[in-house]
């Protein structure tokens, strides 16, 4: 009996020792002044996925775009330089906890889910998912005709969020959107879920696709996101939103960028 006792014992010792570790974990992990290293290193950096014209995309070596252009004002604002990492999408998240990225802009929808991860800024653009079908195709008129089909999607996107609740979907999963296009046209898929300034710019693109009147899911609100805990920065970002929007530089972009330059 005192030695199953003395085992009991040293289980709960081990056991509140890994609870104490899981605990310092977490806090050395959220524990980044990110205001202080900002300023000490005269830098910030901005995570995107450049493949989602007009937010984002690439010119030569350059990130331009609507996120582009914001992050770039939000650099100015704090009086550094603005450092681009140009990454998967489904990366952007753990890029950011661990220290990695200073902010998000990436077209990033907010959710839910993600709002628990990250703290979010205010909005500064509302989308709507559509569907991207090939100009001859007959067959698929709007959401409902997608029960059972093969449906291209921009990996971790809103897009794939709702091509995952279609009952029956082949959901294929692609880098971008264009990725995913090109693959309707090879017969692969039978329709492609994106955002709307996306979707227009790819079909002025590839005129052998179309896009339905008929939206998959309601619209969406875009904003920014940074860690945890960093209200300063989340501040100083809803400066230069509320700035620009005000100003009608936001809609100026949109109309730029989704007209080309």
């Amino acid at each position: 009996v005192e030695k199953l006792g003395g085992d009991v014992f040293m289980k709960r010792i081990l056991i509140c020792l890994l609870a104490v570790v899981l605990v310092l974990s977490f806090i050395g992990c959220s524990n980044i002044n990110t205001m202080k290293r900002i300023k000490d290193t005269n830098k910030i950096i901005w995570g995107t996925n450049a493949a989602f014209a007009p937010f984002e995309m690439r010119q030569g070596d350059k990130v331009i775009g609507i996120d582009a252009e914001i992050a770039q004002r939000i650099a100015d604002k704090l009086g550094v330089e603005l450092v681009v990492e140009d990454m998967e999408f489904e990366a952007l998240m753990s890029a950011l906890k661990s220290g990695k990225i200073d902010f998000i802009a990436a077209g990033f929808t907010v959710k839910p889910d993600r709002a628990e991860q990250v703290l979010f800024t205010d909005t500064y653009f509302t989308a709507v998912q559509v569907i991207i079908v090939m100009q001859d195709n007959e067959d698929i008129k709007g959401p409902d005709d997608l029960v059972g089909k093969r449906i291209g999607v921009q990996n971790a996107t809103t897009g794939d969020f709702v091509a995952s609740e279609i009952e029956g979907a082949q959901v294929e999963r692609y880098n971008n959107g264009m990725e995913a296009v090109m693959d309707l046209k090879n017969g692969n898929i039978d329709a492609v879920i994106i955002d709307n300034l996306p979707a227009q710019l790819l079909a002025e693109k590839n005129p052998e696709v179309k896009i339905l009147d008929e939206k998959p899911a309601e619209n969406e609100e875009y904003a920014l996101a940074v860690r945890k805990g960093d209200t300063e920065l989340q501040k100083v970002i809803n400066e230069v939103l509320k700035e620009m929007k005000e100003s009608g530089e936001i809609e100026e972009l949109v109309n730029k960028y989704s007209i080309g330059e």
